[in-house]
């Protein structure tokens, strides 16, 4: 036994035997137990995200390395998680690029463009971003599913990246898109698709796997009263409905979270927000407004309704209940209970029973003053009277329309029995839009964007958004009810979380940082600094005896574009780098050497020619940007590292402005005209607000002296006390001092 070639094949052949199987098919068996695989958008039908692998522990952590790295040709947000199977990464980019990649060595095997127009931009909130594929094995073949940006569900060979079928799940060229994962059940696609904001109607459909034949459809609110409803679900529902909803759509689109269990063969979906969010507009006279901001419990072979929560009864705020569903087994009151677990972004973590969809927990895990409770009796928020903005005329609520936990995973791990959620901490000033008109495939919320305006003095913007705006780690005890324990972050976009069995939880930052913490503590155990945000869900798989941690990079989303979120290394504003890329870890790896998060001097804009505005024109001009590009382009024009920040324009945009912005000169970019909505007027308007920014930026890069230094203490302590007492926040005097 001294002969070293048997002892290697001995220790390889004990290395394999002590992984997990890998299947050689993707079906119900290897998505229900995917081994040493990641098969499904949350690893398995539970989603919990937990990883058995356990090579990588609290102990070895330190000496974890980048194996490689793959840099995508997009630059825009990723959110994707990626999928393996049989060696080979599945991973889905902004636009709907499909890369296959070897996952071994980081060489490309194929990439899929779906060719998505980029004109197709405007018809989103917040981006083309995609969060995955999906897999599944029918006749001896392999196929990978992608939902595209303008709608299309569309089927490739796993082996070759050649498109088998695509159909189109929306009305072509209309305000619906797809960022969310498919899921897949038995041989059907599952998908869903957003445009809540633009005046959407919400549904998920079913596709054969094999043909791509439209199986079922679930809409997830009531049409026209006046004609049949497609089911009993929503005949149902329509008398929680008042006013003309569906003129407006009515929003309760599903673009993102779904579970499925397949004891209980039920489809759990979550439902996203009312179309406006302005309830008053809306649902004129009141109602619940079924089924948005739910849970839904589905029949996956029919589309049959079974049950359904509803998290935010007669919705006023964006608080949508499409974040991550996790299924799992807790022990409540001494019995053991098949539960449905969320964190949405309304600020409450609930907890169900997924057979039946009763209510058994709801607790505030973050910090929220639009309502004072869950009524365990009824189930329903008891709302505080400033909630309603309709009435106090500006209310500043917790949580931000951005939510307390948003599109970025969670994780559960069954050994601490700890949730594991990237929340957010960030207010919102809701204002309703008193001049509402429906604008077809813009947005309408039916709220004044112009309420979350930066003060005019930047020392008080800054000191209030450094007060009040952060993010946390927070590993929340569904059991017990309360927070175990939360690690701070500067920034409130952070990234998706893994949980895995060596005691470990990964998650990356706004700020571009990717780390492992103890699950039990909490304590920062391994860190990496990549060069642009590190936002989607980290998955982990074993190869050849070898335990991976991959994460996908790249800056953008909702929260990051309308802040103006800039990633420290941006030197270049007017054309912000935003790297897209696959990052591989392994143990004793030493592909490359870390980037500095260390921010760099701000860059100094260009003087330009001030503005010819009256002072009226000028706040009209703000208005018009707020609540028509301040989205995209950032709040009070402070743009993130993802679109270019306006106060940057060369002389040739500003030469061009009214073609850029009217003619669509821009389109092939992203960039359409708006002139179904905006006059060449208010262009100027807009034109002007932006010039006056220019020279802002000026006055705010020059301030570094001691009355500078003063006043921003003072508005930081000045709102920290509105952070640490919320009621303080809508005071006549608070509201005084904001302006």
């Amino acid at each position: 036994m001294n002969n070293p070639m048997i002892t290697a094949l001995i220790a390889g052949w004990l290395t394999i035997s002590l992984s997990l199987p890998v299947a050689s098919q993707v079906n119900s068996n290897s998505l229900s137990n995917p081994g040493d695989e990641w098969l499904n958008y949350g690893r398995d039908y539970t989603e919990q995200r937990f990883s058995p692998q356990q090579q990588i522990t609290t102990d070895n952590v330190s000496q974890l390395g980048l194996a490689w790295s793959f840099t995508f040709p997009t630059a825009r947000v990723m959110e994707a998680t990626p999928l393996i199977h049989q060696g080979v990464l599945y991973v889905t980019t902004p636009w709907s690029h499909v890369f296959a990649i070897d996952a071994r060595t980081g060489k490309q095997r194929w990439h899929y463009d779906p060719n998505v127009n980029k004109a197709h931009l405007v018809n989103s909130c917040c981006g083309p971003a995609n969060r995955g594929a999906a897999l599944w094995s029918s006749d001896g073949q392999t196929r990978v599913y992608v939902g595209s940006f303008d709608g299309r569900l569309i089927a490739i060979d796993s082996a070759t990246g050649k498109e088998l079928w695509s159909v189109q799940t929306t009305e072509p060229n209309s305000h619906y898109t797809i960022t969310g994962a498919p899921r897949i059940i038995d041989g059907k696609v599952i998908i869903g698709n957003g445009g809540a904001e633009l005046g959407a109607r919400g549904y998920i459909t079913a596709y054969d796997a094999v043909s791509g034949e439209q199986l079922w459809r679930f809409y997830t609110v009531p049409g026209n009263p006046a004609s049949p409803q497609e089911n009993q679900a929503l005949e149902a529902a329509v008398d929680s409905w008042n006013g003309e909803w569906w003129k407006y759509g009515g929003g309760g689109t599903v673009w993102d979270a779904m579970a499925y269990d397949p004891e209980l063969d039920l489809l759990y979906i979550g439902t996203g927000n009312g179309s406006p969010w302005n309830r008053d507009i809306r649902s004129p006279g009141g109602g619940d407004n079924l089924y948005l901001n739910s849970i839904v419990a589905l029949r996956p072979n029919s589309g049959e309704y079974v049950w359904h929560y509803q998290v935010t009864p007669k919705d006023n705020w964006d608080y949508t209940a499409t974040q991550h569903l996790i299924l799992a087994q807790l022990t409540i009151d001494g019995k053991p209970r098949q539960v449905i677990m969320q964190a949405p972004k309304n600020g409450f973590f609930y907890v169900l029973d997924r057979r039946t969809g009763e209510l058994l927990s709801a607790d505030a895990y973050a910090q929220v003053n639009w309502a004072s409770h869950i009524d365990m009796a009824t189930g329903r928020p008891i709302e505080n009277p400033v909630a309603n903005y309709q009435q106090t005329g500006k209310s500043v609520l917790w949580p931000a329309p951005f939510g307390a936990h948003n599109w970025q995973p969670m994780a559960y791990n069954p050994d601490t029995q700890l949730v594991y959620i990237p929340k957010q901490h960030a207010p919102g000033v809701y204002q309703a839009d008193k001049k509402f008109t429906f604008k077809p495939n813009r947005w309408n919320t039916g709220t004044d964007f112009t309420a979350f305006s930066d003060p005019k003095d930047p020392m008080k913007a800054k000191a209030t958004q450094d007060a009040l705006v952060r993010g946390y780690l927070s590993a929340w005890d569904p059991i017990a009810r309360r927070m175990r324990w939360e690690v701070k972050h500067p920034l409130p976009v952070n990234g998706g979380v893994l949980a895995t069995a060596g005691g470990l939880v990964f998650q990356g930052t706004g700020l571009g940082g990717f780390h492992a913490y103890d699950a039990d503590h909490g304590k920062r155990l391994w860190s990496f600094q990549a060069d642009s945000a590190v936002l989607a869900g980290p998955i982990s798989y074993s190869l050849d005896g070898e335990q991976y941690i991959a994460v996908a990079q790249g800056s953008g989303g909702s929260m990051m574009m309308a802040m103006g979120v800039k990633f420290p290394n941006a030197s270049n504003p007017a054309k912000p780098k935003n790297p897209n890329r696959l990052l591989v870890f392994k143990l004793q790896a030493t592909a490359a050497e870390q980037h500095s998060n260390t921010t760099s001097q701000r860059a100094t804009p260009p003087t330009i020619e001030a503005h010819t505005l009256s002072e009226e024109d000028l706040i009209a001009g703000e208005t018009l940007f707020e609540n028509n590009c301040g989205f995209c382009h950032g709040i009070s024009a402070d743009a993130s590292s993802v679109v270019p920040d306006l106060r940057y324009m060369s002389e040739e945009s500003h030469q061009n402005f009214q073609a850029i912005v009217l003619a669509g000169l821009l389109t092939h970019k992203g960039m359409v005209g708006f002139y179904a909505n905006l006059s060449p007027e208010e262009v100027d308007k807009i034109h002007g607000y932006l010039r006056q920014r220019n020279h802002d930026l000026h006055d705010e890069i020059a301030m570094d002296n001691l009355w500078d230094k003063l006043r921003y203490w003072f508005w930081y302590y000045l709102s920290k006390l509105s952070d640490l007492f919320p009621a303080l926040a809508n005071t006549e005097f608070a509201k005084a001092m904001a302006n």
